[in-house]
């Protein structure tokens, strides 16, 4: 089994476009891909990240660490959600990654992940 990192990129304006029916919507949908991968051991994680705002960035030069706000983004599109994805091979993660349900509206990329840490690493 190979790992991969499957990312999603949004912005605050993409999400308060949704109503709160298709937000509800959104999040059933996403719930019953969790549950279907997790169920196939392909889902080893799917991570909802908090907007952009909430972010900061650490740096250390010197021995001396500096955390800023952050990351002040070039476009207004940022990392909104990140699968750990478990999968036979590459083929068989961009299939996965194809119905992940913000797929439809939203590239996917998809990385192989080259090494870890932890449990089947």
């Amino acid at each position: 089994m190979a790992k991969f990192l499957a990312i999603i990129y949004g912005n605050r304006d993409m999400w308060a476009s949704y109503s709160a029916q298709e937000w509800a919507q959104a999040v059933a949908a996403q719930e019953a891909f969790n549950e279907k991968f997790r169920a196939t051991g392909e889902l080893a994680g799917a991570f909802g990240l908090a907007d952009e705002g909430e972010a900061r960035t650490v740096r250390v030069r010197r021995g001396a660490v500096a955390v800023t706000d952050g990351p002040y983004l070039e476009t207004k599109e940022y990392i909104a959600s990140a699968y750990v994805l478990e999968c036979a091979d590459r083929a068989r993660a961009l299939e996965v990654a194809a119905e992940i349900p913000f797929a439809s509206e939203r590239a996917v990329e998809v990385w192989p992940i080259a090494h870890g840490d932890g449990p089947g690493a």
